[in-house]
């Protein structure tokens, strides 16, 4: 497949882990045209649950199934990290600008940031030092309704176009409430606990046993106040900022330092008159 030559516009690479054909991933290209450019590489069928999964055992294929001014849409038999390496390695000459994946299909709040093929892409984008940014609406309907999406997901993404100062290793888990009307959103940590994996037992017409993984995410701390599921729970989108730098020391690495500082300007509550212009403050330029 030939290199794609970009033009003076910014370029926007989006994939997903729902598939080329989810609703989602249409909707966010769709909101984020009048942003530059934009190039989809997708799977070509849901991959979730792939988290940073790449292939090896197999060929890659890619084939183009649109194309027109400012716009390009590729479907890969690949996974959504294995979407941004050959973007990076066989179509484009140049970085794009950012890195979006989703709008995913169901939440990637809490530890399902660990599982979700929509923060590997994230992920991945992250150790390439390309601002990254995963969306998820909750809710997993196919023909679900992410128009309330469209306001914070430009002003995320114009802001990360225009910022000078995006941290590296690091990526933004953020996932909107299925709700009519956000309340605002706040930058905060992903909640503690763990999916009760519970399988449902069928038997096959030849009398063999199958399962399907089904199971609840049991939050271990369903008190805290500072947690995406805290929030989500109460209409307002959460921010969570991700390293790719999973030691234990990461913390108290730089990189968390700066986002520290832009905690308190991060976040906005549309219930409070006067904080409603101060999001997200972090994607402003701090010369």
């Amino acid at each position: 497949m030939k290199k794609i030559t970009r033009s003076h516009k910014p370029l926007i690479l989006i994939t997903n882990d729902d598939g080329i054909q989810a609703k989602g991933i249409r909707e966010v290209a769709d909101f984020l045209k009048p942003l530059g450019d934009i190039l989809i590489v997708a799977p070509d069928a849901p991959r979730s649950g792939q988290s940073s999964a790449i292939t090896v055992t197999s060929p890659l294929r890619m084939k183009v199934v649109e194309e027109r001014d400012g716009f390009l849409a590729i479907r890969t038999n690949g996974t959504p990290v294995d979407c941004i390496k050959l973007s990076m390695n066989i179509l484009l000459d140049e970085r794009p600008d950012l890195i979006v994946s989703g709008i995913n299909h169901g939440s990637n709040s809490g530890v399902s940031v660990i599982y979700s093929g929509t923060m590997g892409a994230v992920f991945e984008g992250a150790l390439l030092h390309i601002p990254s940014i995963g969306f998820s609406l909750c809710n997993h309907k196919a023909d679900a309704d992410f128009s309330h999406c469209r306001e914070l997901i430009l002003d995320v993404c114009q802001k990360a176009l225009t910022h000078n100062h995006w941290p590296q290793n690091i990526g933004l888990n953020i996932n909107i409430p299925d709700v009519p009307q956000l309340k605002g959103s706040k930058i905060c940590r992903a909640a503690q606990g763990h999916w009760t994996e519970e399988y449902d037992c069928r038997t096959d017409p030849h009398g063999q046993e199958y399962y399907w993984l089904t199971g609840k995410f049991k939050n271990a701390e369903p008190e805290a106040t500072d947690t995406d599921e805290y929030w989500l729970e109460r209409g307002y989108a959460t921010i969570v900022p991700c390293t790719t730098d999973n030691s234990a020391l990461s913390i108290s690495s730089p990189n968390y330092r700066r986002f520290s500082e832009y905690k308190k300007t991060i976040q906005h509550d549309n219930t409070d008159k006067k904080r409603r212009k101060t999001f997200p403050a972090f994607f402003m330029n701090t010369n």
